[in-house]
């Protein structure tokens, strides 16, 4: 080993390295604290509507009325899909629902006027249209793969609520949209996470913000990053029984697996986000007489106060899996829906990484054979 190599210190999976600055999100883990763009999430989840907190993103600063709605009509008249993205989606419907999003995120990059365009401006139009576009998509799909047409966006609906009508067919009660809306706020955007620091990855080769949104779907996909809470429903439905949760998570211990929904790369404390879906989760379970799926969730909750101490504390996605699942919504739709709330944030971290771009290119340190000679194929 070179005297060099042996000062080398590894960040594995880069964690606690600073890459860049951000205007965007603020995130104190110790704390459990989340703000974006200087307001607290609590304050936004409590208050905002998605298009509020989509624009906020965005642009920095909360919209004035007559900025909103002039927003919220850019939004609408973008929910439409080029004829050929439907057959894309046709082709591929039996694949998973993360799959068929980025390969139809991808294709759309075909049919965008502007798709080579990397002026903030631009950008922002193509992230507005994507933010309309993919709940499209996964709705469509749904559609699609169970032999039904697509049902057409509601112009009359806001974001959340127009999503659960295009994915049902049949317009969301006040409660559900606005349980989805709180959702969408809530997965907005969270920093330098896997897949928007995969967008700014691409984004730093001059790459436009589909290669960036494509390659963030892709890094989504994986179960480390947006598959909790499909397996925290999964996990719920295996215990049946909150009377069963203390010995659940006592096995699971033992073994030294996780407890899923518990624990995240970033907050030590609880996450700021969990406690707004909690309630909503208690409110739909008691309104749908499913009241043993917030039962659950609560006794193992307090079967994992022992290692909060340790910093492994419930996440967001503890609760949103049951919200999904008690809308009569498939599992395997539950990471895309993560991905439409954080079409946003993928886009301003796009629009960031543009403003002062660098190519991000870390270092590996070499730990493979010393050198050698190299032996023709008759000598080895």
């Amino acid at each position: 080993m070179s005297e060099i190599s042996e000062k080398i210190e590894i960040h594995r999976g880069l964690k606690g390295v600073y890459f860049d600055r951000s205007r965007v999100c603020f995130i104190d883990g110790r704390a459990g604290e989340l703000r974006y763009c200087g307001y607290t999430i609590h304050d936004l989840a409590e208050n905002s509507t998605f298009e509020e907190t989509c624009y906020l993103l965005m642009y920095g600063e909360l919209p004035r009325r007559a900025e909103l709605e002039a927003f919220s009509a850019e939004l609408k008249a973008a929910r439409s899909l080029p004829a050929p993205i439907y057959e894309v989606i046709r082709a591929v419907k039996d694949a998973h629902p993360m799959d068929v999003l980025r390969t139809a995120v991808s294709a759309l990059a075909a049919f965008d006027p502007e798709v080579a365009d990397n002026s903030r401006e631009a950008t922002l139009r193509k992230g507005i249209r994507l933010s309309s576009q993919v709940p499209m998509i996964v709705a469509a799909h749904e559609h699609l793969r169970n032999g039904r047409e697509p049902v057409a966006p509601n112009p009359k609906l806001g974001h959340a609520a127009n999503f659960l009508y295009m994915l049902k067919g049949t317009e969301p009660s006040a409660d559900a949209a606005k349980l989805m809306e709180l959702d969408l706020i809530l997965h907005a955007e969270h920093g330098s996470n896997a897949s928007a620091f995969t967008a700014r990855v691409v984004a730093g080769t001059e790459a436009n913000l589909h290669a960036a949104m494509t390659a963030a779907v892709a890094a989504l996909s994986g179960p480390a990053h947006g598959g909790a809470a499909e397996n925290v429903m999964r996990m719920a439905q295996e215990i049946g029984d909150p009377a069963k949760a203390a010995d659940y998570v006592k096995a699971k211990r033992a073994k030294r697996e996780a407890v899923m929904g518990f624990g995240h790369r970033v907050y030590r404390a609880e996450d700021p986000r969990a406690r707004h879906m909690r309630a909503g989760v208690e409110r739909l379970s008691r309104e749908m007489g499913q009241p043993q799926w917030y039962q659950i969730l609560e006794a193992l909750v307090a079967a994992m106060k022992p290692y909060a101490r340790l910093g492994v504390n419930v996440n967001v996605d503890f609760y949103a899996g049951v919200v999904y699942y008690l809308n009569g919504i498939p599992a395997d739709l539950f990471v895309p829906i993560f991905a439409i709330g954080r079409v946003p944030g993928w886009t301003v971290q796009v629009l960031e990484q543009f403003e002062n771009n660098i190519l991000i290119r870390p270092l590996t340190e070499y730990n493979g054979a010393a050198p050698r000679s190299y032996l023709l194929i008759e000598q080895r």
